[in-house]
């Protein structure tokens, strides 16, 4: 009979002496409660004990967590309303603190806390600069200041909030419509004035060639006629001197180019008298020689 007890007596000491242990992860934080009051805390992993059914333990997660906040509308200072979303990491630092904050919620509770929590920082921090702060490529000054607030304001609830990040910022949908059409406009005014100033430094281009080419023509012409000047001078002085040195010569010379120029092949025609000069050569060079001149010829 007294064997027939032991038997369950061993079998609810044994459960009792399973219920009594607890294990603690080294990711995890743990509580020890009893009746809804924190008695110990453990963050070091390990086995711990508690009084069965008397005490519970609440286990939290000792691991860096993320949070993705929801697309939230903001006001810069220039009242471009833009559509700005967060990624946010957390810890719990605090167990107790965190316990006595969020109760039974947990770490889902915990995580609408703090999207409240980072969303009025993020309204705070973007309400206070202009779009194009918000817009540009280095936006980290703003992720700190927001991360600043988010982890003062985190304090209370154990928790420490070890980054924040924009993820997007964008024009709302009903605005990009409006936007891209002044940017459009923009871009095409300024095309226009491109434009504009290229077609003035083309003329003006223009008009300091046109000047030059007629410097350079003017200038050409001169020195042409002035070299031309120079070689009918050259020329005159040749014949004077050739005149002087052989009067019958020159005379013969002069009579040929008459021939040559008169009878030229072609349509050339001579009209002269029978007895004219021009057919009598010897006497047509004697007089060209006496200084007389060449009988009238017409092409």
């Amino acid at each position: 009979m007294k064997a027939q007890l032991l038997i369950p007596i061993g079998i609810i000491a044994v459960g009792l002496g399973l219920s009594s242990i607890y294990t603690v992860d080294e990711r995890e934080k743990a509580l020890v409660l009893q009746f809804g009051e924190v008695t110990a805390a453990r963050t070091e992993p390990g086995i711990g004990f508690k009084i069965p059914f008397v005490q519970n333990v609440v286990k939290y997660d000792d691991r860096i967590i993320s949070l993705t906040t929801q697309p939230l509308e903001v006001t810069p200072l220039d009242d471009r309303r833009l559509v700005v979303d967060a990624f946010a990491r957390w810890r719990i630092v605090d167990a107790v603190k965190f316990r006595e904050a969020v109760g039974d919620g947990g770490e889902s509770f915990a995580k609408n806390r703090l999207d409240g929590i980072l969303n009025n920082a993020i309204r705070e921090v973007m309400g206070s600069v202009p779009s194009t702060a918000v817009l540009s490529n280095d936006r980290t000054a703003l992720m700190n200041k927001i991360r600043d607030i988010a982890k003062r304001e985190a304090n209370a609830l154990g928790v420490d909030v070890i980054d924040v990040r924009l993820t997007r910022t964008d024009l709302p949908e009903q605005n990009l419509a409006a936007t891209y059409a002044r940017m459009r406009a923009e871009r095409e005014r300024e095309a226009a004035d491109e434009r504009a100033r290229g077609g003035e430094a083309a003329q003006r281009v223009r008009a300091t060639a046109d000047r030059e080419v007629v410097e350079l023509t003017s200038e050409a012409r001169k020195q042409a006629e002035i070299v031309r000047g120079q070689a009918d001078a050259e020329r005159n002085r040749i014949y004077a001197e050739a005149y002087g040195k052989d009067e019958s010569f020159f005379a013969f010379t002069r009579a040929l180019q008459f021939y040559a120029e008169s009878l030229k092949p072609g349509t050339s025609s001579l009209v002269t008298e029978p007895g004219s000069l021009y057919f009598d050569y010897e006497r047509f060079v004697t007089s060209l020689a006496a200084g007389g001149t060449a009988p009238a010829a017409g092409n």
